[in-house]
């Protein structure tokens, strides 16, 4: 396969900016959980950008998404609108789910987003589905599968990947290896740590990615696509990246050394990018700052709408909700 061809200085600042738009709702969404505005499970995206933002960008709009209950991001840049995904995070009948899904249960099928699934591994399975459907369809499309790698324990991440590899499925696994299932470490929940190396054993290609460098993910993520619509069948990618905060709003993040957080950060892929952009294409710290500044007027937008949104209807509690009646 020939390399892909540098990225242009505006394809650069689109990436940027798509993380700083991730980013920028993720820390509105905890300030907003602490005033109690948001309420349930919260888990943030935040130090992660640059694995859904360098996947989604090489994808079309034919192909589709799942994702994890870790999905805000993924939910943005696949088109879902601020304004949608804040209103559902407040419960309010104009989110994206009528307000019934809140943060872990994004979705939006006119935008082939299937989740937003809260069950760790659970929709795995439906995409190595979805993926047999699109084989059998035959227009080119494919299935790109985010989950954490506390999933690759689950009995569901190995019946996709065996059926998935048996049916040369155009799937695309997408391990997001944040080094923690929630409090638990990577090496104290897998024998073998080597993610590519065990997910190959099921007879797919498999490798790891630079999941804090967006550009890298972005080349890694087009080669694989590449592959995929080309007939190569299933394809699985670790992401070696790492979240900066806590598994959830509710954890207090004792499992992990402080000081292991700040090495982290110093790879934050919003500065990696922001800080290339300026050394090698004269971009402005300025001109950063005006886009930091868009996403706060999006995000700041999107919550003025969730907090007029209207709830539901009580007279709409039993829609959607399958009642057996008595015989």
């Amino acid at each position: 396969m020939q390399p892909s061809s540098p990225l242009s200085t505006d394809h650069r600042l689109r990436l940027l900016r798509d993380m700083i738009r991730v980013r920028v709702l993720e820390e509105e969404c905890a300030q907003l959980y602490g005033q109690e505005k948001i309420r349930g499970f919260l888990h943030l995206y935040i130090g992660e950008e640059a694995v859904a933002t360098g996947v989604l960008d090489c994808l079309t709009d034919d192909d589709a998404v799942f994702a994890t209950y870790r999905e805000h991001g993924h939910a943005l840049l696949r088109g879902m609108s601020a304004d949608s995904i804040m209103a559902e995070m407040f419960g309010k009948a104009t989110g994206c789910s009528g307000g019934r899904g809140g943060s872990m249960h994004l979705f939006d099928a006119s935008l082939k987003f299937y989740g937003g699934n809260a069950i760790v591994g659970g929709h795995l399975p439906v995409a190595a589905g979805m993926a047999l459907a699109q084989k059998h369809d035959g227009a080119g499309a494919l299935t790109a599968c985010f989950f954490g790698e506390g999933a690759m324990a689950e009995g569901e991440f190995h019946e996709a990947m065996n059926l998935s590899a048996l049916w040369n499925l155009p799937v695309l696994f997408c391990c997001e290896n944040n080094r923690y299932a929630m409090g638990t470490s990577l090496a104290t929940s897998e024998s073998e740590t080597d993610l590519a190396l065990k997910a190959s054993a099921y007879g797919i290609s498999a490798w790891a990615v630079d999941g804090m460098d967006v550009e890298a993910t972005r080349r890694e993520t087009e080669r694989a696509v590449t592959a995929i619509r080309g007939g190569a069948g299933p394809i699985f990618l670790e992401f070696q990246t790492y979240r900066f905060r806590a598994h959830s709003m509710f954890d207090p993040d004792r499992y992990r050394d402080k000081e292991e957080i700040e090495r982290w950060r110093q790879r934050d892929p919003i500065r990696l990018l922001a800080e290339r952009l300026e050394t090698d294409a004269g971009v402005s710290a300025a001109a950063i700052d005006d886009i930091r500044a868009e996403a706060a007027a999006e995000v700041a937008a999107a919550v003025a709408h969730a907090d007029a949104a209207p709830l539901e209807p009580e007279a709409d509690l039993n829609r959607h909700v399958y009642r057996r009646e008595p015989t």
